[in-house]
């Protein structure tokens, strides 16, 4: 209550309303009701939570299985670095929706060219598009690991789901149920400790860092920071601040509402660090299991997440098998979405549509049909003759080099005051997301190098 008679009465120009002040009270009673950790890290958790979680995908999930496998603990200091990396390139994402009410396309359009926002969103497009039929597939694949079955029959089934969930559930809900399904990542915690891990030799290769000077070290070290830092990641963030913002009957954008932006950027900081946390752990639970079970046994040859699952069950059990092939259709039910949904932000607001989640399917027909469509051209990979592991392989070099203009274009806006108003981003924060950018450009920079070597 004080907070809201406060915010009136730092602005009594009017900015704020009654009807402003009349919701805030609500929402601050009701939030007297669940005052416990758990209720409050359910309120803090969102956007930033679900874009970490979703970062571990199943074609993801493939990449840190090969890391473990091929490398070993020693790999795992990768994790380690690129965590401050994504962290800040997400949290810059996650402010300039906020600030501006606009996702990263929206502000392409008002502030740049057009050339250059056809170039992204198309790179864009393609790439997630890649991205969920691959997905797709190692979630089909999975099932039929555990359950036997066709294949292609799974492949729809799950594309159907997913379009299913997002397009007609109410968004808190389906926003509930993504929360939920983020739990499936703790499957490759429990696989981790079934496991025979030697503890030492996995917290030294966290800790100290180990170069080998080889091709199979360089790529895997580009696959893993193409990995965790993924241009999808950006504009799912920052548009789901967005509605988020517009959800809420209070907010409004930071340039027009500066006194709501200190809470809003702690939240986004703890939100976003938490989501990247759990996604760096996990991703550092994965190479810990391959390399404690597949790379001590000699198994070397993954190149997807099902590999990983079927390589696991003679060397860990069938207990650890069927884990970790279970967790590959959970996170592909939560990064399927996101990676659909990001292509349709991305298109909508670059064609100026009525975009969003929180609108009702006929209030925005262009966008849910843009998601259909991403997910249907994804599906319909399978039943081409494109090798989805191939098709990983180009997903990534096209991430890799979309992310690397987005990731500039996003630097040079956050900076601009007449983009951000009075919160340009500054800093430390500033200096870790250039060299989030510096890092990304190396790493295409090298991938396009292993193709002349």
């Amino acid at each position: 209550m004080q907070g809201a008679i406060a915010s009136l009465a730092r602005h009594p120009s009017g900015e704020t309303t009654l009807t402003d002040v009349s919701s805030q009270v609500e929402r601050e009673q009701s939030n007297t009701l669940a005052r416990g950790p758990f209720q409050k890290f359910l309120r803090t958790i969102g956007p930033g939570f679900i874009t970490g979680a979703s970062d571990d995908d199943p074609s993801g999930i493939g990449t840190y299985s090969q890391a473990g496998a091929q490398l070993g603990f020693n790999i795992g200091w990768t994790m380690v670095m690129a965590f401050p990396l994504m962290a800040a390139i997400q949290e810059i994402s996650a402010r300039i929706g906020r600030t501006t009410g606009k996702g990263i396309s929206g502000n392409l359009v008002k502030y740049y060219s057009v050339p250059l926002l056809y170039f992204i969103v198309i790179l864009l497009f393609i790439a997630n598009v890649i991205n969920i039929g691959a997905d797709l597939s190692a979630m089909a694949d999975a099932l039929n690991l555990l359950v036997g079955g066709p294949s292609s029959v799974y492949v729809v089934a799950f594309a159907l789901v997913s379009v299913t969930a997002i397009v007609f559930l109410h968004y808190s809900r389906y926003v509930t149920i993504l929360k939920w399904t983020t739990l499936s990542l703790f499957a490759y915690v429990i696989a981790m400790f079934l496991a025979k891990v030697s503890w030492t030799d996995a917290l030294s290769g966290l800790v100290v860092p180990r170069v080998q000077w080889n091709g199979t070290f360089w790529t895997t070290l580009l696959a893993i920071l193409g990995t965790t830092i993924s241009p999808y990641l950006f504009f799912w963030q920052a548009s789901q601040e967005v509605e988020e913002e517009k959800l809420d009957p209070v907010a409004k954008p930071l340039k027009r509402a500066p006194w709501q932006a200190t809470q809003a950027f702690q939240r986004i900081r703890a939100d976003t660090l938490i989501g990247m946390a759990i996604s760096n752990v996990i991703g550092i639970a994965i190479i810990i299991t391959t390399a404690a079970t597949l790379h001590k046994a000699g198994v070397t040859d993954i190149t997807s997440s099902t590999d990983a699952a079927k390589a696991l069950e003679p060397v860990a059990g069938k207990f650890a098998f069927i884990v970790f092939a279970a967790g590959i259709i959970g996170t592909g039910l939560l990064a399927v979405p996101v990676l659909a949904g990001s292509a349709a932000f991305a298109v909508g607001e670059a064609l100026k549509w009525k975009v969003g989640l929180a609108r009702k399917p006929k209030e925005a027909v262009a966008f849910y049909t843009t998601l259909a469509v991403a997910t249907a051209l994804g599906t319909g990979i399978m039943f081409t003759s494109i090798d989805p592991i191939k098709a990983l392989y180009w997903s990534a070099v096209i991430n890799g080099v979309c992310a690397v203009p987005v990731m500039v274009v996003m630097m040079l806006m956050a900076g601009r005051d007449d983009i951000m108003g009075d919160f340009p981003v500054q800093g430390w924060l500033r200096y870790l997301g250039w060299l989030s950018t510096i890092v990304m450009a190396a790493s295409a920079l090298g991938l396009a190098a292993q193709w002349f070597v």
